[in-house]
């Protein structure tokens, strides 16, 4: 499932550095935090994968 966001993209990059050990899990916040609790290591690839071009910074942005 490709990040809609340039900002789930980040999120999932930050929750997976977490999951893999790579940063501190009391660092994460917001949906970064909630996303290294419910998602498998897999799912956060997929996500902090997806490329950046052409997304917008938030989802519910109209550009």
């Amino acid at each position: 499932m490709p990040a809609k966001s340039k900002a789930q993209q980040k999120a999932a990059g930050a929750a997976l550095a977490a999951k893999r050990g790579d940063a501190k899990v009391s660092d994460l916040k917001g949906a970064s935090r909630s996303m290294e609790k419910s998602m498998s290591e897999k799912e956060l690839e997929d996500l902090a994968s997806t490329k950046r071009k052409g997304k917008p910074e938030h989802a519910d942005d109209p550009s």
